[in-house]
């Protein structure tokens, strides 16, 4: 059953609308604000840190929560306990060791499912956000140490150019090429063990995450895009 449950489930709390809840308990309709998009960025920057920072959680949770129940449900055997919960792991799915692609790939499309989910709410007429904090939350569960990299990058990036979307187009770009390299770091690559899946879910959030800024990308390009500036112009 959870073959099919967690991708559905991980769909369906990803396409919770946080932004569009949180600022309508406020009595803003977000879509009518600022960019007009329900992500965290734009709640922070309509209605400030006290309801843009709980709605930033809410998107980095939804990614990274049914992620982990599809890493703990969906195995292989001989699969790494690092992520393991053991509550949820006596009720998994064990595949036989020669199965790992398929085990793989079932976990990787749960995650995928909640970053669409996301950025294709069915509740808001299938659109949504631009799904980067979903997706730092199933890097989170599938690649911890990646995503600490890719926070501290994304940080650095936001500080020294003080726009989202360039750091947020940057790292999703990494990501991608760090996904390799982690592989290779554990002599994955070489030997033909490597996540596969895995790759191929990094280049989709890299894929997604441009597509999803391509309107950023032409603002850029035409140096009107906003900025988080550290005091308001006067």
């Amino acid at each position: 059953m959870q073959l099919w449950l967690c991708p559905l489930v991980a769909f369906l709390l990803g396409s919770i609308p946080f932004g569009l809840l949180i600022a309508k308990a406020r009595g803003i309709d977000i879509r009518q604000h600022g960019s007009g998009n329900i992500g965290a960025t734009n709640v922070l920057r309509v209605l400030g840190k006290k309801y843009g920072i709980p709605c930033l959680l809410l998107d980095v949770l939804k990614g990274l929560v049914p992620t982990l129940v599809a890493v703990n449900l969906i195995r292989f055997a001989g699969q790494p306990d690092g992520m393991g919960i053991t509550a949820l792991m006596k009720w998994a799915y064990v595949f036989p060791a020669d199965q790992q692609f398929t085990a793989q790939l079932l976990q990787v499309v749960s995650g995928l499912c909640a970053i669409l989910g996301h950025n294709y709410s069915p509740w808001v007429g299938f659109k949504g956000g631009k799904g980067i904090s979903t997706s730092a939350g199933v890097v989170a569960a599938l690649m911890p140490a990646v995503i600490v990299l890719l926070v501290c990058a994304w940080l650095v990036l936001f500080l020294t150019t003080r726009y989202v979307s360039v750091a947020s187009i940057s790292v999703v770009v990494m990501l991608p090429l760090l996904t390799l390299s982690g592989s290779w770091h554990h002599g994955r690559l070489q030997d033909g063990t490597w996540n596969k899946p895995l790759f191929g879910l990094a280049v989709a959030i890299a894929v997604l995450g441009i597509w999803k800024h391509r309107a950023n990308i032409q603002r850029l390009i035409a140096g009107t895009e906003n900025r988080f500036d550290k005091k308001p112009k006067t």
